[in-house]
């Protein structure tokens, strides 16, 4: 793993694959590190022929925290935009997206394939509407494109997300198992001795709290991308779980309505994760996106 400057601030990452290839920048979602990329799902997408970057966005992992913004009130945050209030954030998901094109700079290339999952299917998002020129082709997935109007997460997936990480260890993985099961693919949540040990390692790797609040005070801030997206021209798949409980289908939905030309991707026993079962659909349809731009 490596670091590299980018839009200001220091972002880590690492790469699989033959750097010759096409480019694919995975951008991962709210508090999490670039290792939920599994590095053997990145071994597929590589081996299928892409050159694939990850990172730990900013106030996570081992990249740059920015404590200068201190730690947001996010119950308050959410009171006020369920008032339709502003809301103010330290830093913008367009500040994330501006992130991923710096360390696309650092790297050396000009235009990558993209692909988010959650929060990160908002930052790639961003990328499509604000840097279209450094974007080859874009995969949205479980993500949103922020319209008030639709359906909130359920409430029980809401109240696990926004259950404090405890700073103990062994507490710790018991709260992202039990968050696991709470937001995931329920048919596949049955090997809990892998979660507590991703649980685990992302501890062991960077427990920061405050960068998780930061990042969620920066995706309500954001607000709806639903008519920005309407310019977005570039190849896009939009891959989503059917029984998604934290950010429900309708958001998937939305955004393909919202990028003409998009493809829509449901998959039937998904919720809000990448179980390995579901590995092969899911790379395939990144696959088959990056393959509609002649290499």
């Amino acid at each position: 793993m490596s670091q590299a400057p980018a839009n200001g601030i220091q972002l880590e990452y690492d790469t699989f694959g033959n750097a010759a290839n096409p480019p694919l920048l995975l951008v991962m979602g709210l508090g999490a590190q670039m290792i939920a990329w599994d590095e053997e799902f990145c071994a597929l997408l590589a081996a299928a022929g892409h050159y694939v970057v990850r990172f730990d966005n900013r106030d996570v992992g081992l990249s740059t925290k920015i404590e200068s913004g201190g730690v947001p009130n996010v119950p308050a945050m959410l009171e006020a935009r369920l008032k339709g209030e502003s809301i103010s954030a330290p830093y913008l998901l367009a500040d994330m997206a501006a992130d991923a094109v710096g360390l696309l700079d650092a790297l050396g290339i000009d235009r990558a394939h993209i692909a988010g999952a959650s929060m990160g299917g908002m930052i790639v998002q961003e990328m499509a509407v604000r840097h279209a020129g450094r974007v080859l082709t874009m995969t949205s997935i479980m993500s949103t494109t922020g319209a008030p109007d639709l359906p909130p997460a359920k409430p029980e997936a809401m109240a696990a997300l926004a259950t404090p990480a405890p700073a103990d260890r062994d507490a710790f993985i018991a709260n992202a198992v039990k968050t696991s099961k709470a937001i995931g693919s329920a048919p596949y949540l049955i090997d809990e001795e892998r979660l507590q040990r991703n649980a685990a390692r992302r501890f062991d790797r960077s427990y920061y709290p405050a960068g998780m609040a930061r990042q969620m005070a920066a995706i309500m801030a954001s607000g709806s991308r639903r008519e920005a997206l309407g310019a977005v021209r570039m190849p896009v798949t939009v891959i989503h779980g059917a029984i998604d409980p934290l950010v429900p289908v309708e958001g998937g939905i939305d955004t393909h309505k919202s990028i003409p030309g998009s493809e829509l991707v449901i998959i039937d026993d998904m919720g809000h994760d990448t179980p390995k079962p579901l590995w092969g659909q899911i790379t395939a349809a990144i696959t088959a996106t990056t393959a509609r731009v002649p290499a």
